[in-house]
């Protein structure tokens, strides 16, 4: 049975905003007001949750004191703005941590901050996976980040300690004790798939998924290789990108390179040691160069509309190259993946789709079944912090050997 939503509505006598829910008028405050519509979204949320927490004013419309969940978020973001930055440039996680926020900031950005409890957060929750149908672990994240926005305000003296360790108590949803939706889990791509590929990209794309197949790589770091950031000296070469995942945690990533991906990689190291290795301009040029090849025979004669599509690419280029795009996003290498698979397709080859970070569980999945858990960590760059001096030479050792009769 499909549950009867109560409606926002006018008091006249008061001026006032309310909704009636199972016969208790509940006052919002002004009516038309932001701070009235929020107040009747975040009733309804908690209403449906089967949990009302707040207090709910009368038609005098009592205001709460303290700092707003709205004041505590602008704070907050400040502080974001220059923490989570990155070569001058905000990391992802800004991003992320802005998505978690809207959901407390639509529901409860009126409400004191002092007041805003465990069962507020949960409302929180239940808006995220009924509202926004995220998934369990897009959910979890989320709440793990407000509790890190809330933590931050106790350091800087802006809520009591009680409040962030009430939300403490709020766990995270477990797997198969939720409505949240699960997704699939990211499974290796078969050899066949990569392999029946690969005439379709062009020799770039080509290279840099055989040697992120070979080395186990993160999409982004075989995007960003640079001559300068290779070490040849030795049978096994090694790859130490400038910038890595897991920088902040003090560690260094250190790559193996075996005989294998080295023969991919050699004739990209002659270019100048500062530049990336895979330049999507190089690329595109190939591409070009070979469509129009393939094209030169057409019968078909050039209309006016397909001349205004080349101009308008044209000009697309000439704009890509003044904001220098002179390496692979890893939004770009995902899309340049897809579009090989869709000529693919067109070509009559039928392969499942995959995308760039199966190629990093296919080389997890193969070196556990043949040297084990530990050494499929140390391929992939799974290191901890508290990973000792010892442990990590230990671990390097290991990984070049794999790479020298695998990789």
């Amino acid at each position: 049975m499909t549950t009867r939503i109560p409606k926002y509505r006018h008091h006249k006598g008061s001026g006032q905003a309310l909704v009636q829910i199972d016969g208790t008028r509940i006052y919002l405050g002004k009516y038309g007001t932001a701070e009235s519509r929020e107040k009747f979204r975040r009733t309804i949320a908690e209403w449906l949750n089967s949990k009302p927490q707040v207090s709910h004013p009368t038609p005098n419309g009592q205001t709460a004191t303290g700092v707003s969940i709205n004041e505590l978020i602008l704070a907050y973001w400040q502080h974001a703005e220059s923490y989570y930055v990155k070569d001058g440039k905000p990391t992802k996680e800004l991003e992320c941590m802005r998505d978690a926020l809207w959901p407390l900031r639509h529901l409860y950005g009126n409400m004191a901050a002092a007041d805003f409890g465990p069962k507020s957060l949960k409302v929180v929750r239940q808006f995220m996976i009924d509202e926004q149908d995220l998934s369990r672990g897009v959910v979890n994240h989320r709440i793990s980040r407000l509790k890190r926005v809330f933590k931050w305000a106790v350091a800087e003296e802006l809520v009591s300690s009680t409040v962030y360790h009430g939300l403490q108590a709020v766990s995270g949803l477990r797997f198969g004790r939720t409505k949240a939706r699960e997704t699939e889990p990211i499974k290796p791509v078969a050899d066949e798939h990569v392999d029946a590929l690969l005439p379709f990209l062009t020799p770039q794309l080509s290279a840099m998924v055989q040697v992120q197949r070979l080395c186990g790589m993160r999409p982004c770091e075989v995007t960003v290789m640079r001559p300068c950031e290779i070490v040849t000296s030795a049978d096994v070469w090694t790859y130490e990108p400038e910038s890595h995942k897991n920088e902040w945690r003090g560690s260094v990533r250190q790559i193996p390179i075996g005989p294998k991906a080295q023969r991919i990689l050699e004739p990209y190291l002659k270019r100048d040691s500062a530049s990336y290795l895979f330049r999507p301009d190089e690329s595109e040029a190939w591409r070009r160069e070979h469509q129009l090849a393939e094209g030169s025979n057409r019968k078909t004669p050039i209309y006016p509309c397909e001349l205004r599509a080349r101009a308008k690419a044209k000009a697309a280029r000439h704009h890509s190259k003044q904001t220098q795009n002179t390496h692979y996003k890893t939004s770009s290498y995902r899309r340049a993946i897809s579009y090989g698979l869709a000529r693919a397709k067109k070509a009559g080859v039928i392969i499942p789709h995959w995308h760039p970070n199966q190629l990093r569980h296919s080389r997890g999945t193969e070196v556990r079944k043949s040297y084990g858990v530990e050494a499929a960590q140390v391929i992939l760059g799974h290191a901890k912090a508290d990973v000792t001096q010892v442990y990590a030479e230990k671990n390097l050792a290991l990984a070049k050997r794999i790479a020298k009769e695998s990789g």
